[in-house]
């Protein structure tokens, strides 16, 4: 009874975790709309987590100490956590942010391979059949009919965010970080993210800041499509494992398509549909015969 309860709570925690990181498009865009760019959107994204997270930490009197070792590991994460926004947050300026995220979503399928590729983790020829049949629905869904906004820049930047994500997955599951608290991890990967995020900055030579309601959006995207959100992947990973948590996950670029066509009147085509079904059939594919 108790595992049972265990269990159902690690679905909640996995459904909200891809939920809330769907709502990425709902505080970027109006962001992008009141003149940010990306750098800036992300900046405020980051800087904001950052209190957030370190209230949690003390709430749940976590030691903020680290060693050199776990430093490094962090650090790595970090770096690859904010590569993978940046590629994102790019695309949406090239692609409507529904169909963004949807392409994002091919990351467990990059996950299993770099798996067999650097941890020689043998996979079947469903899984090789999987990613053909993703790699079609990206094609699908890069061929813009004009009734969605696609281009092949906008797809390039979201299949980048979708590898650097899944080299994120690969790290942190072969470092050595299994016993340290989820939310001290996310702070740190924040941390050192938002070191990586400055540079941008720096070298775009400018911040613009948000004004009026876009502090709000800000804070809204500190707060659900980052901290809330990889706080409670890693609670559902601990409750259910990987390959269910991976399966939840479709619900985020169910959720970014949803806000995008009723908040963003973004539009539905018929390719879009069609490369949304192959793309989320042939990744539940994947992680489920895994199981």
């Amino acid at each position: 009874m108790v595992q049972e309860k265990s269990s159902k709570i690690g679905y909640l925690y996995g459904i909200l975790a891809a939920a809330f990181y769907g709502l990425n498009p709902l505080f970027a865009l109006p962001l992008y709309h009141d003149g940010l760019d990306t750098w800036s959107v992300l900046l405020f994204r980051y800087l904001m987590s950052l209190p957030l997270l370190a209230v949690i930490m003390v709430f749940q009197k976590c030691d903020f100490r680290i060693s050199f070792r776990e430093a490094k590991e962090l650090c790595i994460l970090g770096f690859l956590m904010s590569a993978s926004s940046i590629f994102l947050y790019l695309a949406y300026n090239h692609m409507d942010a529904g169909i963004a995220s949807t392409v994002l979503f091919v990351y467990p399928i990059l996950t299993a391979i770099l798996m067999t590729v650097v941890f020689r983790e043998r996979n079947n020829m469903i899984v090789w059949l999987c990613l053909l049949a993703a790699t079609i629905g990206i094609a699908i869904l890069s061929k813009s009919d004009g009734v969605v906004y696609v281009t092949m820049l906008g797809v390039l930047l979201s299949i980048l965010s979708a590898v650097v994500y899944a080299f994120y997955l690969t790290f942190i599951n072969k470092g050595s970080l299994g016993g340290m608290p989820s939310v001290k991890i996310t702070f740190y990967v924040m941390t050192f993210g938002t070191l990586l995020i400055m540079m941008g900055v720096g070298y775009n030579g400018y911040v613009i800041c948000p004004e009026g309601t876009g502090w709000l959006c800000s804070f809204g995207s500190a707060l659900f499509p980052t901290s809330l959100s990889l706080i409670l992947t890693a609670l559902a990973i601990q409750r259910i494992g990987s390959t269910q948590t991976a399966i939840l996950g479709a619900f985020e670029p169910v959720t970014a398509v949803a806000i995008g066509v009723l908040i963003f009147d973004e539009k539905l085509s018929g390719n879009s549909i069609v490369g949304i079904v192959m793309i989320l059939l042939a990744v539940t594919t994947v992680v489920m015969q895994k199981k």
